[in-house]
């Protein structure tokens, strides 16, 4: 089973592209600016949730 992080920074990834999305088409920069820092701050998470599972797997054989 997936890591709840990677969950977690997938959803967060999606919302940043959302929220990047509409600062676009209303051309709020800083409702851009929030949606790409999201983006970002999900990729991390997410990679962390794919290190906690590979260690998981690497202990398990």
């Amino acid at each position: 089973m997936a890591d709840h992080d990677r969950i977690e920074g997938a959803a967060k990834n999606l919302g940043g592209n959302i929220k990047e999305a509409a600062g676009k088409l209303t051309g709020d920069e800083k409702l851009k600016a929030e949606g790409r820092a999201e983006q970002v701050e999900g990729k991390i998470q997410n990679a962390v949730g794919g290190l906690k599972d590979t260690l998981r797997e690497d202990k398990r054989n």
